[in-house]
C-alpha cells in the first residue's frame, strides 16, 4: 500500500512538470492588444517589420510522444503574448530540446525470520525532457501602407 501511495506521489509529480512558461523582453513599443488569431507567424523575417519584443516558451514533459502538439502549444502561447503586446506577426527563431533528466526512486520492505530473510522491493523512473522555442514579437506593417 505504501509503494502504490509512493507511485501515485510521483505521477502526479510528474504531471506537474509537464507545464509550460514563457517569458518576454521588450526592444521596441508595444501598441494595442489585438486578437491571437490576427497574428501570423512566420519562419522567415519579412521585408519589412519592426520589432516589439524577443519571446521564449518552454515545456516540461515526461515523454518524447506528442513533440508536434507540446510545439504547437507553446507557438500558440507566444501568438497569445505577442497579440497582448500589439503585434501582429511571430518570427519563428528556434526550437530545441534540452536532455532528459531521470527521476527515480525505489521502495523495499524486508522481513526477518528464524530462518532467513525475505525482501521484495519496487521501483520506478521518469525522463524529463525540455522543449524550449524562441521567437520575435512583430509589427508587419501593411500592405496598403503604414502599421
Amino acid at each position: 500500500m505504501r509503494a502504490i501511495r509512493l507511485m501515485i506521489g510521483i505521477w502526479c509529480m510528474s504531471a506537474l512538470l509537464a507545464c509550460a512558461t514563457s517569458s518576454e523582453v521588450l526592444t521596441g513599443t508595444p501598441r494595442s492588444p489585438i486578437s491571437p488569431a490576427e497574428v501570423r507567424v512566420y519562419t522567415q523575417a519579412p521585408q519589412r517589420f519592426e520589432e516589439i519584443a524577443f519571446l521564449g516558451a518552454t515545456r516540461e514533459s515526461v515523454s518524447t510522444a506528442g513533440a508536434e502538439r507540446a510545439i504547437a502549444k507553446m507557438i500558440e502561447s507566444m501568438r497569445v503574448q505577442a497579440a497582448r503586446l500589439g503585434a501582429n506577426g511571430l518570427l519563428l527563431e528556434d526550437f530545441s530540446d534540452s536532455g532528459p533528466v531521470s527521476v527515480g526512486t525505489g521502495v523495499e520492505s524486508q522481513t526477518y525470520t528464524h530462518n532467513g530473510s525475505i525482501g521484495v522491493g519496487l521501483g520506478g523512473s521518469l525522463g524529463v525532457t525540455k522543449k524550449i522555442a524562441k521567437a520575435r514579437a512583430i509589427l508587419v506593417p501593411n500592405p496598403r501602407g503604414g502599421f
